[in-house]
């Protein structure tokens, strides 16, 4: 196998840094007063349609490897396909798979984690995200967990949920609890069953930090799933409703932990010695953390004591790199030759730049699902430390900050690639906060012009996309009659989840005239690998 890339045969290389800026959760959306994209002020974005070359690239679905065009596309899967160029089965689809086909329960892991509690005598636990998003989780995949739980002869089983709210109505908890502890009712309604709900609380609020931005969300979901401790309600109803009432307004993903107990108060499912614990997440930014926690020995960012003896395994292997989890069930695509191991084979610098809350995705991600660097004298990697302020009173994030960084490396003049991510539109789009995510995508046009006059400074190329849509979609629609939908006091019904909206495509190369491929039937974002390497006079390896 050659890594050798051969030159264009009739592209002239751009002379200065080819530069790829993903607009995080910034989609082409309706135009009206639902699209928070629409109502920004953005001169620049706006400037880019005239004097770049502009088309919509597909970022959901098929296009970037979902199980089918109803499912919205997310940061993971965008990236991968930025990166790799090419595209994967990605992770709902391989375990909608193996659940399917019944790989799963035949694997290894399934058995030893059944086996372990029919020998112990312990619960099997279950932790994770409580909806069908299908960006982190399925709720299909826990209730197919919990039915084989029964026919393995798996007497108790504990679930811990986690919130959503946010790829999902940002009050829609109570659905899915309800349709969860009805089928765990028919289950304990069978002699010798025990299957309960233990404990919950907001997914932005415990258990499901990334990157380590907070550590503090870790510890809170460890001290409620695996001790039990916490406020106690007698019932996962009862819990949301009075949190709720407590906290008017409030959003799913931000509810505060709790945990579910007996009618004298002890809990009803801590994790103890013997037990089996399966993290059914499959997304791996949100589930590395947690699986460090119950699996690593040299674990030094919180008090974890009693650390119990247990059997974990995540749904798939979360970094591979790293090999967290040791333990799964599901085996991760396998991504390789990507752009960035392309161009680090092929002796080009490459520089990556975003804040905490995205920096894997343009490093991690982007390599395909790897840690690390290709080659370390070749590659640089910078991290911007994220606020950890609501992101509603600093919708502006640290996008200034981004470009500073970018800016000061392109001009020493080090770096023929460069990549970098602003979060602003995906993560305050997320909010539901409408004008907040108006600021933001504010905040990202004034970094585009920056980019656009560095770019003409150094004689190089900006290539400009999103990963996926969501500030562009922020109220629900009735897919029936194509109008926003209201809730029950008549508002406007908040919608904090990705698009399946399409997302730009700007490319800037000043003094140069471009003209987009006419033979490609249905663009979408795993095109920008190739396109990045025409600009630096590279012909896409075959399969690209």
């Amino acid at each position: 196998m050659s890594w050798k890339l051969d030159p264009h045969p009739s592209f002239e290389a751009i002379p200065g840094p080819v530069v790829v800026c993903v607009m995080d959760g910034v989609g082409i959306g309706r135009g009206d007063a639902s699209d928070a994209v629409w109502l920004a002020r953005k001169p620049n974005l706006d400037r880019l349609t005239e004097i770049a070359a502009t088309t919509q690239l597909a970022a959901h679905g098929r296009a970037v490897g979902m199980p089918s065009d109803d499912d919205m596309g997310n940061s993971e899967v965008g990236h991968n396909a930025l990166g790799a160029g090419r595209r994967f089965d990605q992770g709902a689809k391989l375990v909608a798979n193996a659940v399917a086909s019944g790989s799963l329960f035949e694997g290894e892991t399934w058995q030893d984690m059944t086996g372990r509690v029919r020998q112990s005598g312990e619960a099997l636990h279950f932790i994770g995200l409580l909806s069908d998003g299908n960006v982190h989780s399925h709720i299909d995949h826990l209730f197919a967990m919990l039915r084989r739980s029964d026919q393995a002869e798996v007497k108790s089983v504990r679930v811990h949920v986690l919130l959503d709210g946010r790829d999902v109505p940002e009050t829609s908890a109570l659905d899915y609890v309800h349709a969860l502890e009805e089928l765990l009712e028919t289950l304990s309604a069978k002699p010798g069953r025990d299957y309960r709900i233990a404990s919950g609380g907001g997914r932005m609020v415990i258990t499901m930090d990334r990157y380590q931005a907070e550590w503090e969300m870790v510890e809170r979901g460890w001290n409620t799933h695996v001790h039990g401790r916490g406020r106690g309600f007698l019932s996962t109803h009862q819990a949301i409703e009075t949190l709720r009432d407590e906290h008017p307004g409030i959003s799913d993903q931000v509810l505060p932990p709790f945990v579910i107990v007996e009618a004298g108060g002890a809990p009803i499912g801590p994790i103890r010695d013997g037990a089996a614990v399966i993290l059914f997440n499959f997304r791996g930014d949100r589930a590395i953390e947690i699986s460090r926690a119950f699996e690593a020995d040299d674990f030094v960012h919180f008090d974890r004591k009693p650390r119990p003896d247990v059997l974990y395994a995540g749904m798939m292997q979360y970094d591979g790199d790293l090999l967290v989890p040791s333990r799964y069930l599901v085996s991760p695509p396998a991504i390789d030759r990507t752009l960035g191991e392309h161009l680090a084979r092929n002796g080009i610098t490459q520089l990556a730049v975003s804040e905490t809350q995205k920096f894997g995705h343009v490093t991690y991600f982007w390599n395909g699902n790897r840690s690390g660097r290709f080659d370390e004298g070749l590659e640089t990697y910078i991290e911007v430390p994220s606020d950890t302020l609501p992101l509603v009173e600093r919708p502006w994030m640290k996008a200034a900050e981004i470009t500073d960084q970018l800016i000061a490396e392109l001009r020493s003049g080090r770096f023929r690639h460069a990549r970098l991510n602003y979060a602003n539109g995906d993560m305050v789009g997320h909010t539901g906060d409408r004008d907040a995510t108006v600021q933001a995508v504010e905040a990202v046009d004034l970094q585009i012009g920056r980019l656009l006059r560095v770019t003409e400074q150094l004689k190089g190329a900006l290539i400009v996309t999103a990963d996926h849509g969501n500030a562009d979609g922020m109220f629900e629609v009735d897919p029936k009659t194509g109008e926003p939908k209201h809730d029950a006091a008549g508002k406007l019904a908040v919608k904090t989840s990705h698009t399946l909206n399409p997302v730009p495509l700007h490319i800037f190369a000043p003094g140069r005239s471009l003209a987009l491929a006419r033979d490609v039937a249905a663009p979408g974002l795993v095109h920008v690998a190739a396109t990045v390497l025409q600009l630096l006079k590279l012909r896409a390896p075959s399969g690209s």
